[in-house]
Parts: C-alpha cells; structure tokens; sequence
C-alpha cells in the first residue's frame, strides 16, 4: 500500500514542476466556482436552460483547439512558439476575470451593457485563454520526458506525466475550490473576483521557468489550420446571428470536421493502431455525451435543502482531497488496466452512487433519520476519487501516440473530439431542461417575476441515472477493443 502511494512521489522530477504549475492554475479556476454560481443565481435572469446553452458555446474554443494546436507546432510569435501563447492566454483570462470584476462592482463603464451579455463576453474570453493555455502545456507535457532513455521507459513517463497533471490540477481544485467557498462566505463577489487575478499569474510564473527538449517547428498544416480557422469563423456566424438550431448545426459541423481532421492527420499510423485509437475513442466518445441534470439541483440544495457558500466550500473541499488521493492510489491501475475495463467499472460505481441525491429529493433521508448534510457529505466522499480518471486515461492514450513534430494538432484534435462528446451531452442535458423544466426564484425590484418550481426536478434525476448507466455499459461491451482484440 505504501508504495502504491508514494507512487507519483517517487516519479515527480524537477523538470516537471513549472510544466504541472500551468495545470495547477486551470484547476485553481475553481476558486470563483462557488461565488460565480451564487452570483449567477442572485443577479442575472438566466434560466437553467439559458445556463446549459450558455455550458454548449463555453465549449466551443475547446472544439477548435485544432487552430491553437496549429500555432504551437508551427507559427512563432516573438520567437517562441510555446511560451508566448501561454502568456496571451494569462491576458484572456485577465480581461474576463476584469469584466467579472466590474460587474459585480457595477462599474460605471459596463451599466450600458445588458449583464447578461457581459457576463457571457467574458465566460468565453477566459475561456479562450485556458484552452490557449491548455493545448501549451499538453503539447510541452511531451517535451520535458529523458529523450535518452528506451521508447519503453519513455512510454511509460508520458504515462505518468499525464498522472502527475491531473494531480496538480485536483491539487488545486482541492485547495482552491474549498478556499474560494469559504471566503465567498465573507467577503463580495466583487472581492473574490479580484483575487482570482492570482490565477493567470501562476501559468505565467510556470511557462517562465519551463524548461524543454529542442523541437523543430513543423510547416503549417494549411488544410487543418485555414479549415479551422473558417470553422471558427462559421460558429461566430451562427451564434451571433442567431440561426435556429444554431448550437445543433455546430455540433454537427464540428464532429465532421474534427473526425476528417484526425483522419488526415493519423493516415501514415499503422492499421491496428488507428483500429484501436477509433475503438477507445468511441467508447469514451459515448461515456462523456452522458447528459446531466442541470443547474437545478443545485438551485434545489440551496433553496429547499439550505446549502450555503460555506457548506458547498466544504463538499469541494472533501470532493478535490478524495479525488486526488483516488487518483494518487490507482495511479497504477490506470495506466495499466484496459480503458474498457476501468469505465465499465466506473459505470457501475458512479451510478450507484447517483442514488443518495435521489433519495435527497424524495425525502427518504427524513423517513431514515438522516441530515441531509450529513448525507450529501457521504455521497461526495464516495463519488468523488473518480472524477479525472477517464480524462487521465485518454490523455495517455493521446500521448503515447502523438507523431513527432505534430503534437499540438494531434493533442487538439483528439481533445476536441472529446469535448464535442462533453458538447453532445450538454445538448441533451439541454433538451431534458426543455421537457422538464425546473425554475427558481427570481425578482426584479423585490417583485417575484418567476416562482420557483422544482416538481420535475426528480424526473430529471431519473432520466440522467438510467440513460447514464445503460448507454455506456452497452457501448463498452460492444466496443472495448481489448475484448474484441481477444475474440
């Protein structure tokens, strides 16, 4: 058990540090989690469908991370094509979280702005700056493994290397989520906001102290960069124009386009190697399309439960120490199991452990003599160790196969295929909030505009508990290529 756990201790080289402090500061976004959603709920008049659609064009720049993936591997700024665009993306994610900060102050220079407007401008910009950010340090987490060891050796430090990121960024999810809480407790939302202008600050610090293996830049790939880019120009269109089925159209437009992208790019692999990439792929494509219930849950644990700032800093608090110290233990078991093995038995936990807030909902906690707290602490504790770990296993995946001199755009593309899969279930988390539709208080000048109604919420629950284990249960069965490799 000791070595087990000291595990990634023993692996952490000192090469690494600056490269997991970049990760560190995705996961330390966390830290206005808290505050942000309070917020949300008190001052602007979103709805839990308007917060979903919001959840599908937040994901968009991570779609289009085939153009960033691009300008690492072949377009130097200043002379560097790494580290500069890991500082452009500290300015993004600055100039969002300054937008939040005057919102929330009610600064004179945004009250011409609907809020609204405001507060989406700056979701997306920051959102740019750490997909910006993100597709550096995946491509740099290549660059800082010993060239000089066997490929075996090496495989197995990208392996690790992937583990060691996730555990600095659930680090920091653990530590910040928890901190951002509990001052979100004391102070104002304009406050937190203004302190998470430390956020930027530690990508820029890591990037600044890196230290990486000689890369030659790869000529620009023009049919995926120029593709890219005019499919980005596609999306602005759609969305600023307000098409029908706008966020449809995109998700449709961006799987085929992703999916031909990567089929340019993985033609000179070998057979059974593309074979085995596209069966994973589509099991994990499956697993993360799973639709959610919500913003409303949360809505009901604050207004009908009582859940405050304080207590949810503290679910974050146990939810980040657990899923870091489960994916320090089975550091391990990830790498060395079958990806089809580990989700099926994913499935199967997560889906039981669904069913303490089911019961929340129908009061079965009441019947049993249990605090609600009380229970939503358990189920927090239990659920939360396998959060990362499928992200984790695809990261891999994606590493051990990344072709030299191609590494941004290979690792954009696959990770844009993944997050149109996170697309895919926002879409059908959408649809299920149109069906069955959940809505909280709202007032305007201490008037009641909207009454809260949370009859349909247990429906939801429901839904998102069946269709969340049967549909990748099947998909694994069928397409596990360890299985079928086997038959």
């Amino acid at each position: 058990m000791l070595n087990i756990f000291m595990t990634p201790i023993r692996a952490i080289r000192m090469r690494y540090i600056p490269l997991l402090l970049i990760y560190f500061a995705y996961g330390a976004s966390g830290f206005v989690g808290i505050a942000e959603n309070f917020w949300v709920k008190e001052e602007l008049h979103l709805s839990a469908e308007d917060l979903v659609a919001l959840g599908v064009w937040l994901m968009v720049p991570w779609t289009i991370k085939m153009i960033f993936g691009q300008m690492v591997d072949s377009v130097k700024i200043l002379g560097s094509n790494r580290k500069v665009y890991v500082y452009m993306g500290a300015i993004l994610m600055g100039f969002g979280t300054t937008l939040l900060i005057g919102l929330a102050g009610k600064v004179s220079w945004l009250s011409m702005y609907p809020k609204e407007s405001v507060y989406i401008f700056a979701s997306v910009i920051s959102m740019v700056g750490f997909v910006m950010q993100d597709v550096v340090a995946d491509t740099m987490s290549t660059e800082v493994v010993d060239t000089t060891q066997s490929d075996i050796e090496i495989k197995k430090e990208l392996a690790i290397i992937q583990v060691l990121a996730r555990l600095s960024l659930g680090i920091a999810v653990f530590i910040m989520g928890w901190l951002g809480g509990k001052l979100a407790s004391v102070y104002s939302y304009e406050t937190i906001f203004t302190l998470s202008l430390f956020i930027p600050f530690i990508s820029i610090i890591g990037v600044s102290l890196v230290r990486l293996n000689e890369v030659d830049t790869t000529p620009l790939n023009k049919q995926i960069f120029f593709g890219g880019l005019l499919f980005a120009v596609f999306i602005v269109l759609i969305g600023y124009n307000d098409i029908p089925y706008s966020q449809e159209i995109v998700f449709v437009v961006s799987l085929l386009v992703v999916l031909y992208l990567l089929r340019t790019l993985v033609g000179d692999l070998d057979p059974s190697t593309v074979h085995h990439i596209k069966m994973a792929m589509i099991i994990i494509f499956v697993y993360r399309a799973m639709p959610m219930v919500g913003p409303g849950v949360q809505w009901w644990e604050i207004d009908v439960l009582g859940f405050d700032k304080a207590f949810f800093a503290d679910l974050s608090l146990i939810g980040g120490g657990l899923a870091l110290l489960g994916m320090w233990i089975l550091a391990n078991y990830i790498i060395s199991q079958s990806i089809g093995k580990v989700l099926i038995w994913m499935t199967v936990v997560s889906t039981i452990l669904s069913l303490p807030i089911l019961g929340l909902y129908y009061d079965i906690h009441t019947m049993l003599g249990l605090d609600a707290r009380t229970v939503a602490i358990v189920d927090t504790a239990l659920s939360s160790p396998f959060d990362y770990i499928a992200q984790v296993l695809m990261l891999t995946l994606v590493a051990i196969y990344a072709p030299e001199g191609k590494k941004g755009t290979w690792f954009a593309l696959m990770a844009s295929l993944m997050n149109i899969a996170t697309s895919a279930g926002m879409l059908f988390t959408k649809y299920l909030n149109q069906l069955f539709v959940v809505t909280r208080e709202i007032k305007e000048a201490d008037v009641v505009i909207t009454q809260a109604n949370y009859s349909e919420l247990g429906t939801l629950l429901w839904i998102v508990i069946i269709v969340g284990f049967l549909v990748p249960i099947v998909t694994i069965w069928k397409f596990d290529p360890k299985e079928r490799e086997a038959s």
